[in-house]
């Protein structure tokens, strides 16, 4: 991922949050590595005056976002400069044999999804973090997001645009994901699937002439539509002309 990238995925966390975040919070959430990329970005918009950067609760420097100047450098020089050198250069996305991106896979796309989850927590009024349930029978199930309480579960999909067939399958073995990892919690969860277009989303939202529609409101799934930055949007479309072109 570009050095452009990086920043756009820290500013939408930045932003987005409720609470200032410091620089191990925002690593996860983007899934940037290492965590001095995340520093050096951090440290470029506070020279920028885009972020405060200082002491928080428990001793760690956090960033808190203080706005956009009338006129923001649409890149960051040093940090593209570092990344050309190949010094501290990001972790790439999961690749198959064959050599290509998986659909759907890429670090844009996960980034994006650490930021959807904290645009639908503040609807909810909860923190949300990817989490892992182990159901009575001992199977491990990964969920993009949950609440502390585990009152809420939620399975987000970044893809901007109509779904492709294949597409349509993933986002319907995640409700059923959902579906079933609801019926091992109790009290029963909120489950959700959230997207971030609503083009994306028209075939599965209520009201749609469609049995996937009907399927989810029969399983008490929520379809809600997050909107991210346009910026972020902007290299999500970018990352899905690579995977497909």
């Amino acid at each position: 991922m570009s050095a452009d990238s990086h920043r756009d995925l820290i500013v939408a966390a930045i932003r987005v949050s409720s609470q200032p975040l410091d620089d191990d919070q925002l690593a996860a959430r983007t899934g940037i590595s290492p965590r001095q990329r995340v520093n050096q970005v951090c440290r470029a918009l506070e020279r920028a005056g885009m972020v405060r950067r200082e002491p928080g609760p428990h001793g760690k420097i956090v960033n808190e976002w203080l706005g956009e100047p009338s006129r923001e450098p649409t890149s960051t020089p040093s940090l593209a400069g570092t990344a050309a050198a190949g010094v501290g250069a990001p972790a790439g996305p999961a690749v198959t044999s064959a050599g290509a991106v998986p659909a759907g896979d890429s670090a844009e796309q996960r980034g994006a999804e650490r930021v959807m989850l904290d645009l639908l927590g503040a609807q909810l009024g909860r923190e949300l973090n990817p989490d892992t349930i182990t159901v009575p029978s001992g199977e491990r199930v990964e969920v993009d997001g949950a609440d502390a309480g585990r009152t809420v579960l939620a399975e987000c999909w970044a893809h901007q645009g109509p779904p492709k067939s294949a597409q349509k399958h993933k986002v319907l073995a995640d409700a059923f994901k959902l579906a079933w990892i609801g019926t091992t919690v109790y009290p029963r969860p909120q489950l959700i699937l959230c997207l971030s277009d609503p083009l994306a989303a028209a075939r599965f939202l209520p009201g749609a002439r469609s049995w996937a529609s009907r399927a989810l409101q029969d399983n008490r799934i929520e379809v809600r539509v997050v909107s991210l930055p346009d910026d972020l949007r902007h290299r999500l479309l970018q990352a899905q002309h690579r995977q497909y072109r």
